[in-house]
């Protein structure tokens, strides 16, 4: 049982390592915009350390960072409220719709305090919302599946 730990904490950590790498390369060595965000650091706990978990299916992992994202920019651009109010308000509906609408994944309860506070233009759900986390998902896929033979996507 220690080795199968000691397998998953490596692999988990191996390819956080590589995945977050690429984003970080795209971000900061091309032209192409950013790429990372601070959640997807959580992300990569779920993606790669417990893929089996309902949080960490496509799914939740794509819609719960875009559906999060859209309400940070909600609150950021048309609630007109102070930021001490509008940040616990934009966190409370983001989790309210991902549990409501079945695709909750924890990392992503903390974009809107990432859109909020970073005052991020509306590109941001472009990049790195939905790009960055569809790579994600293809690293996600391509290890899961084929490098570490798991069933992955589950559903």
């Amino acid at each position: 049982m220690k080795n199968e730990i000691i397998i998953k904490s490596f692999f988990a950590g191996f390819f956080s390592v590589i995945t977050i790498g690429i984003l970080t390369f795209l971000t900061y060595k091309t032209e192409y915009g950013i790429f990372l965000i601070a959640s997807f650091g959580s992300t990569m706990v779920l993606l790669y350390g417990y893929p089996e978990s309902p949080f960490a299916q496509p799914k939740n992992i794509f819609f719960g960072h875009l559906t999060t994202s859209l309400v940070g920019l909600f609150f950021l651009y048309i609630i007109p409220l102070p930021l001490y109010i509008n940040l616990p308000l934009a966190v409370g509906v983001g989790v309210f719709l991902m549990i409501l609408l079945n695709i909750t994944h924890p990392p992503a309860g903390g974009n809107p305090i990432i859109l909020i506070m970073g005052s991020v233009s509306l590109d941001y759900i472009i990049n790195p919302i939905i790009t960055g986390t569809i790579i994600l998902l293809i690293f996600g896929i391509i290890l899961n599946r084929f490098v570490l033979r798991k069933r992955y996507p589950i559903n």
